[in-house]
C-alpha cells in the first residue's frame, strides 16, 4: 500500500474539506483522466486497487500517472476499549480530494481502452469522477 516513508507527526486533525481543488486540475502527462466530482477521503487501498484495475485492463500498454498520494494519517481506537486514554494509533493513510482533481491520467493506448481503463478505474473509488480529455472535455 501507498504511505509516506517519514511524517514530522504521528497524529494529524480530522479537518473539514471546502471548495474547489485550485492545483491539479488539469491533465499534465497524459491524454485521458479521470476528474473529482465530489470531495472525500480516498485510501491507500483504494487507489491501489483502482491502478490494478486500470493496468489490468490496458494489458501493460500505455503508461498510468496517479497523481494522489495518501499523506494524512486516520487514528482508530481498538474495539471495546472505553472512553478516553487519548486518541487511537495510526490505522491507515489516506488522500483528501477536492472536486476538480484529476485523480488518474493515462496515456499511450487508444481512446476506447483509456476510457475503458478509467472507468473501471473509477468505479473502485468512493467519489463521482469525469473523464477528461487533453485540450478538449467530455
Amino acid at each position: 500500500m501507498l504511505q509516506p516513508k517519514k511524517t514530522k507527526y504521528d497524529k494529524r486533525h480530522k479537518g473539514r474539506i471546502k471548495g474547489n481543488a485550485t492545483r491539479g486540475t488539469k491533465l499534465c502527462f497524459g491524454k485521458y483522466g479521470i476528474k473529482s466530482l465530489d470531495p472525500g477521503w480516498i485510501t491507500d487501498r483504494q487507489i491501489e486497487s483502482a491502478r490494478v484495475a486500470a493496468t489490468r485492463y490496458m494489458k501493460r500498454q500505455g503508461k498510468l500517472w496517479l497523481n494522489i498520494f495518501p499523506d494524512k494519517p486516520v487514528t482508530k481506537k481498538p474495539q471495546e476499549v472505553r472512553m478516553g486514554k487519548g486518541k487511537g494509533g495510526r490505522d491507515h493513510w489516506v488522500s483528501v480530494v477536492k472536486p476538480g482533481r484529476v485523480l488518474i491520467e493515462v496515456d499511450g493506448v487508444d481512446l476506447f481502452i483509456g476510457k475503458e481503463a478509467l472507468r473501471l478505474a473509477s468505479q473502485k473509488l468512493p467519489v463521482r469522477t469525469k473523464f477528461i480529455i487533453k485540450n478538449a472535455e467530455i
